[in-house]
Parts: structure tokens; sequence; C-alpha cells
């Protein structure tokens, strides 16, 4: 009988001191998980580029990039909004502690580690970063691609689906009006290839967090054609065919007609645009399919 596939947590390790890391490897791997190590708040995120963990523990000084730095640049990253953060650090005032959960750590541990508290802790912080997963993807089953950012644009948490998106656009969240319109309103929309995006501000949820729904539409890009050129159905996609590059022969097997007919519509396309050749139509569509 096969073996049931166990799906093992990935953790990052993100620390200075080589001794750490060996020990937090060791420990880490002895519980099962599989362990990513970095000695460096740069390292760190050439790790994360490539591979999305499912907790990061981080030392808060190191030489160059420190815990709370790390933190800033992984705000921007909508790919991590759910991954815990844990802070490790000698420092126990007050006000490092505050600073630590500003910059967007879920807990901390000091050190020396004390290892029993510090795998209770990730066991903690993991249960519930699974329990809010499943929340979101409950959303996204039902249609409701929604994230949360603060006012200044950072993304707070989104659902998969909603991070996704957001990850091919990563200027979009900069051009959010100001003031804000009133909710049920759409404040963005973009249009890349076949694709339409909009943005609706669902309310404020907290003082600093605003609540978005993503709604994405495939958009033909015949249909785009059609629209802004006045063409019929045929002749659109004669026009995208012929931007592809297509021959007139190689669009008449495509689109399993004569190769007659598609002079016919090639000609139609030009009395309808005024183009005069085959290389300025397909500039025209080409241009006409990238425009927002």
């Amino acid at each position: 009988m096969t073996a049931p596939v166990i799906n093992r947590k990935t953790i990052l390790v993100i620390d200075d001191d080589p001794a750490v890391l060996g020990l937090m490897d060791e420990k880490l791997g002895e519980q099962g998980y599989n362990v990513l190590l970095a000695q460096s708040g740069a390292g760190a995120l050439e790790v994360i580029s490539h591979a999305v963990p499912d907790l990061i523990l981080v030392d808060a000084l190191m030489p160059g990039m420190t815990g709370w730095d790390v933190c800033e640049a992984l705000r921007h990253d909508s790919r991590v909004t759910g991954v815990p953060i844990i802070f490790m650090t000698g420092l126990t005032e007050t006000e490092h502690v505050l600073r630590a959960f500003e910059a967007g750590a879920a807990d901390y541990v000091t050190k020396p580690l004390r290892l029993e508290e510090v795998m209770a802790r990730i066991g903690v912080r993991l249960e519930a970063a699974d329990r809010i997963h499943s929340a979101h993807c409950a959303l996204d089953q039902a249609g409701r691609y929604l994230f949360a950012i603060t006012r200044s644009g950072d993304v707070l948490w989104a659902t998969p689906q909603a991070s996704l998106i957001l990850a091919t656009m990563p200027h979009a969240l900069k051009a959010l009006p100001t003031p804000l319109p009133a909710p049920g309103t759409i404040i963005l929309q973009q249009e890349c290839k076949e694709s339409r995006v909009a943005l609706t501000l669902v309310g404020a949820t907290g003082p600093d967090e605003l609540l978005l729904r993503i709604a994405k539409q495939t958009v033909f890009p015949e249909n785009i054609l059609r629209t802004k050129l006045n063409l019929s159905a045929r002749e659109a996609e004669v026009l995208l065919w012929i931007s592809r590059g297509k021959t007139s022969r190689d669009i008449a097997d495509i689109l399993q007609v004569s190769h007659r007919t598609i002079d016919k519509h090639i000609e139609q396309i030009y009395n309808k645009t005024g183009l005069s050749s085959r290389a300025a139509a397909a500039a025209t569509a080409s241009r006409l399919l990238q425009e927002p």
C-alpha cells in the first residue's frame, strides 16, 4: 500500500549566526518540517522569490538588513501576506517588542532560544494561519476575491486568488484615488491583453484597513477589435489572426473557409478602417489590443 502523502510545512530561518541556523535546522527537521536557511536579509528575500514558506523565523539584529527591514520589504509582496513571522531577539524592552509587531510580526521569542517554547509558538502560529487560509479559500470558492490594504497601499492580507491577480498588477495600488469614494464604487479598472480587472471598495474595516474586492473578466481580443473598429465578428477574427502574423491561407485553414472568403473580409476591413495594407492593419490591431 502506498503511504499517504503528508503535507510538510516549510519554515524559513533567517539569522546571521551559523550556530543558530544549524541548531534550528536540526530541531525543525526532527519535528518534520522542511527547512530553508538564510544568513542575511537579502539572502532571505532571494529564497522567498523562489519558494514561499509557511512560516518565517527572523533574527531582529543582523548586519545590513535587520529583521525589521525584512518585514518592511515583505510588506509589499502580496504572496506572503498570510505567512506568520516570528522575531527572534535578545531585546526584551517594550519598545523593541512593539516595533516587531508594528513591522508585521505575529509573535516573538527571546534569545537564548528555549526550543520547546519556540516549537510551541511555531505550532500555534501555523495552526492559526491554516484556519485563516481555509477561510480565505472558502471566499475564493464563493467567487469573492478579497484583500485588505492600509490607506498607504500596503497589502495586509489577500485571498489566494486575489493574491495571484495582484501579483500581475504590482503598481495598481499606487493609483488609488484620494480621498476614497463611497463603498461599492469601482476605484480602478485595468485591461491587459485578454482580461479586465476591476477593484471595488467594500469599505473600511479598521482605522487603517480598507477592504477591496477584485473582479476579473475574460475579454476576448476579437471582441475588442470588433468594438473599437466597428467590424463584424468574422472580420474581427480575421484581423486578429493578421495581427498574429498569419497569412491569408493560414487564416482560411484556421477558420475553415475558402481563401477567397478571407480576401473579401480583408477588403472589408480596409474599407471600414481606412487602412491600406496588411502591415498597417496588423500594427493597428496590436496597438488597440495593448491599450488600457
